[in-house]
C-alpha cells in the first residue's frame, strides 16, 4: 500500500538549527524507567522508534550533576565520562535509522530526591521536601551554586556532543526542574537580580539557554521545554508570565516544545482527551520562528495533518502514542492507518516509571522487552511447528494470544462463550471517561478479522470433553474472572458478615445493569479504578453514594499515573461523601458497620444497596478439569494446556496482553523459566578510580 497524499505534508523534512529532522513526527522526551540502571534496554527501545519511521527521537530527563539525583526514578544521566559511553549506545541505535537523537538536558532544583547522592537540594528559596523523600528542606542557591550550575550544564552539553546527540534541550517545564523552580513566584521569593518581575525570574534560564547555544555551536541543535501555562491558579506560571518568556527567548532556542498543566499534561484518557492543551500553546507560532512542537496524544493522521495546515505546529509531538506504537510513521507512511496501535490513555506506562521498573505499555507489549527478550512490536518468530491452537475465551488475554499466535502463521480457533469479543474490557469501559480503553479489543479485532488461519467461534462455550474431541496440540484457556461476592480481599480475610443477601452487589452487577437502590455505599478495598468510578456511574444515575475504604484515599494506586489528586477532585465535586481509614464489618438489612483502621469510633451508614469491591476470582473451572486428567489429554493427542491472563491470575489489563503475548511466543519453544530474559546489570569487573584520583 503507499501513502495517502493528504498525508505528504507530515513527511515533509524539517530544519532544527543546524540539523534536519526527516519528517514532522517527533518523539518528545518520556520517561521509561530505564535510564542509566538499564542502557541497554533503552536503546534498543527507542532504536525500535526510529525503525518505525519517527525522525526525532529524544531520551528522558537527563540529569548533569549528582545534585539533581531524581532516584529511586531511572532516568537518564550524563554525570561521568562513562555515562557518555552508556548513551551512545542511544544514538547509535537511533542514527542506525536516519533519526536525530535528542537530550533532554535537565536539573530537577527543588524536585530532586537526592536520595542516592545525599546532597542537599538547592533552589532559588528554602522550600520542605515533599513526603516522599526523607525529612528536610531544599536550600536556597547562592551566586557560586547559580555559577556552578550553569558550568554542570555547559559541560552536560559538551558531554551530550560527545555521546552523539544531535539535539540538546534545555528543560523547564511540567514544574519540576530548577527553572521552572525560578519561573514560579510562588517558589522563588528571591530580592536580587533572579527574583521578582518576570525578566528577573527568566533569567537563569536566559543565560543557561545562552550558554548551551554557545556550546553547541554548530554541532548540535538546541530546544526548550517550557510550560506557557501551569494552569494552577494562584502564584503559579500563567499564561502572561508564560507567554512574557516565548517573547523574550523567542529566537534564541532552535525549537520550541511547549505544554500546559505541568504535569497534569499527562494525566491519562479517564481526564484529559486528544489534543486538549491546543488552546493554551496556539500563540506560540504566532511570537516565534523557529519549529514549535507539542504533545497531545494524537493518533489521528487527519488531526495531525489539521495542526500543521493551521500552523499551530510544525512537529506532532508525542510521547505515549510513540509507545504504544513505535511504528505509527510508518504505516501512515505506507498507507495501513487500520494497523495503528493507538493509545488508551492508561498511563501505565507512567506508573512503571513511578514505580522505578522499565515502562510497560497496554497496548505495546513488547515495549522496553526489546533488547532483554528480544521482542518486537512488529516482527514475530514463524511458528515452530505445525501443531494447531485452540484459544478458549475472547477477553484481551485471549485476543493477543490469537492474534499473535496467527501473526506466527498457527492455525488457530478461538472460542468465546458469549456473543461478543472483548470480555470485561466490554462492560469496563462503559464506566464514565473509559471509552477509549476499547482500543485494546478494537485492534486486535481488526487485525484478527485479516488472518485466514484465525477462526472465531462465537456463543461457543466448551467443557473439557469439548476441547479433548477437537484434537488441538496446543490449548490456551482465557476464561477471566470476577468479582468475589463475600467481600474477602486485603483487609478482609474472611467473608464479611451478610455479604449474602440480595441487596449486596458486586462491580459485574453493577455494569451488567443490576437494579441499585440509593443510598448506596461502596466498600473499596481495590486500590485502582474500580470504585471511583463505578461511584461516578451511580451518581450520574441520581444516586446518593458513599464510599467506605481502607485506605486513606480512594483509588490510591493512581498516584502511580498521577491520577490521584483529579481522582479526588472529580468525585469532591460530584458530591460523593468518602470514609477513609475505616473497614466494612458487617451488612445488615438496610445499613453497614464500619470500623476504623486505626481506632477510630465505628459507627452505622444506611446501605439500601451495598456493593464489594474487593478482589477477583480467576475462572479454573475448564482448566483444572484438562489438566486434572492427564491420560485424556495425552490420548487426545493434546500437548500443551496453560492458563492465561486472569484465569491464571487477576491482574491489570496490560498484564493481560502481555500474558496473551508471551504465551503464544512460547508455542513450541524452549522452556525459559529458570532465566526468562536478559539481566542488564554493571560487571564486577567495573570499579572505577575515586573522582579525586582519576588523574
Amino acid at each position: 500500500m503507499t501513502r495517502d497524499p493528504r498525508y505528504d505534508i507530515l513527511f515533509e523534512p524539517v530544519r532544527i538549527g543546524p540539523v534536519t529532522a526527516k519528517n514532522r513526527f517527533f518523539q518528545v522526551p518520556h520517561c521509561n524507567g530505564t535510564g542509566y540502571r538499564y542502557p541497554h534496554t533503552q536503546a534498543a527501545m527507542r532504536g525500535v522508534k526510529a525503525e518505525g519511521g519517527w525522525a526525532v527521537i529524544n531520551t528522558e530527563w537527563c540529569s548533569v550533576h549528582p545534585s539533581g539525583d531524581t532516584s529511586p526514578p531511572s532516568s537518564s544521566r550524563l554525570w561521568t565520562e562513562e555515562d557518555v559511553r552508556t548513551n551512545a549506545l542511544l544514538t547509535e541505535a537511533v542514527h542506525r535509522h536516519g533519526a536525530l537523537a535528542g537530550c533532554e538536558l535537565g536539573h530537577p532544583g527543588l524536585a530532586s530526591h537526592n536520595l542516592y547522592s545525599r546532597l542537599p537540594p538547592m533552589g532559588p528559596s528554602v522550600r520542605p521536601m515533599p513526603p516522599r523523600d526523607f525529612p528536610g528542606q531544599g536550600r536556597a542557591m547562592d551566586k557560586a551554586d547559580i555559577r556552578d550550575l550553569r558550568h554542570w550544564h555547559r559541560r552536560g552539553v559538551r558531554r551530550a556532543i560527545q555521546a552523539g546527540f544531535d539535539l540538546v534541550y534545555v528543560y523547564a517545564g511540567h514544574g519540576m526542574t530548577i527553572f521552572t523552580d525560578f519561573l514560579s513566584p510562588r517558589i522563588n521569593q528571591r530580592r536580587d537580580e533572579y527574583g521578582g518581575g518576570i525578566e528577573n525570574r527568566a533569567r537563569l534560564l536566559r543565560e543557561v539557554l545562552e550558554d548551551t547555544k554557545e556550546v553547541a555551536g554548530d554541532k548540535c541543535a538546541v530546544a526548550i521545554r517550557f510550560c506557557v501555562d501551569e494552569q494552577y491558579g494562584g502564584d503559579s506560571i500563567n499564561a502572561e508570565d508564560g507567554r512574557a518568556v516565548v517573547e523574550m527567548l523567542a529566537e534564541l532556542p532552535d525549537l520550541w516544545d511547549v505544554n500546559v498543566g505541568g504535569v497534569d499534561d499527562m494525566l491519562g484518557s479517564r481526564f484529559r482527551k486528544e489534543g486538549w492543551e491546543e488552546p493554551g500553546i496556539a500563540f506560540v507560532k504566532q511570537v516565534t520562528n523557529k519549529p514549535v512542537v507539542t504533545v497531545g496524544r494524537y493518533t489521528s493522521p487527519d488531526r495531525m495533518v489539521s495542526l500543521i495546515k493551521s500552523g499551530t505546529l510544525d512537529f506532532i509531538g508525542a510521547a505515549r502514542p510513540s509507545i504504544a506504537d513505535p511504528f505509527l510513521p510508518k504505516k501512515i507512511d505506507e498507507g495501513r492507518l487500520d494497523d495503528i496501535r493507538e493509545c488508551i490513555g492508561c498511563n501505565i506506562c507512567l506508573a512503571s516509571n513511578s514505580m522505578t521498573v522499565p515502562s510497560r505499555c497496554t497496548q505495546n507489549p513488547t515495549m522496553t522487552e526489546e533488547w532483554r527478550r528480544g521482542w518486537h512490536p512488529e516482527e514475530i518468530p514463524a511458528k515452530g511447528s505445525g501443531s494447531r491452537v485452540l484459544v478458549v475465551g475472547g477477553g484481551p488475554a485471549g485476543l493477543e494470544t490469537a492474534r499473535a499466535a496467527g501473526a506466527r502463521g498457527y492455525e488457530v480457533a478461538l472460542a468465546e462463550a458469549s456473543r461478543d469479543l472483548g470480555g470485561h474490557l466490554n462492560a469496563f469501559a462503559r464506566l464514565p471517561n473509559l471509552n477509549e480503553w476499547l482500543r485494546v479489543r478494537d485492534w486486535r479485532t481488526g487485525q484478527i478479522d485479516k488472518m485466514a488461519d484465525v477462526t472465531i467461534y462465537r456463543e461457543s462455550e466448551l467443557g473439557a470433553e469439548h476441547v479433548r474431541e477437537f484434537g488441538f496440540e496446543h490449548v490456551l484457556i482465557a476464561t477471566g474472572s470476577s468479582w468475589r461476592r463475600d467481600g474477602v480481599g486485603g483487609e478482609n480475610f474472611v467473608p464479611i458478615e451478610g455479604h449474602d443477601q440480595s441487596h449486596v452487589q458486586t462491580p459485574d452487577d453493577i455494569l451488567a445493569g443490576a437494579e441499585v437502590t440509593s443510598p448506596v455505599v461502596i466498600f473499596d478495598n481495590d486500590s485502582y479504578i474500580m470504585g471511583g468510578a463505578l461511584a461516578e456511574k451511580l451518581v450520574a444515575e441520581g444516586h446518593d453514594v458513599t464510599i467506605v475504604t481502607p485506605f486513606p484515599q480512594v483509588s490510591p494506586w493512581t498516584y502511580y499515573t498521577i491520577e490521584l489528586a483529579e481522582v479526588q477532585r472529580r468525585l469532591t465535586a460530584l458530591g460523593i461523601a468518602i470514609v477513609a481509614n475505616y473497614n466494612l464489618a458487617s451488612i445488615g438489612e438496610n445499613q453497614v458497620d464500619v470500623a476504623g483502621i486505626h481506632g477510630e469510633p465505628a459507627h452505622t451508614l444506611d446501605a439500601a444497596t451495598v456493593v464489594l469491591v474487593t478482589m477477583r476470582q480467576s475462572h479454573t473451572g475448564l482448566y483444572d478439569d484438562l489438566v486434572g486428567d492427564q491420560a485424556a489429554l495425552e490420548a487426545a493427542g493434546i500437548q500443551s494446556v496453560r492458563a492465561i491472563g486472569d484465569c491464571l491470575v487477576p491482574a491489570q489489563l496490560s498484564e493481560a496482553i502481555f500474558g496473551g503475548h508471551e504465551a503464544a511466543r512460547a508455542l513450541d519453544g524452549p522452556d525459559v523459566k529458570d532465566q526468562p530474559y536478559r539481566i542488564e546489570q554493571v560487571p564486577a569487573s567495573f570499579e572505577p578510580p575515586l573522582p579525586w584520583e582519576e588523574n
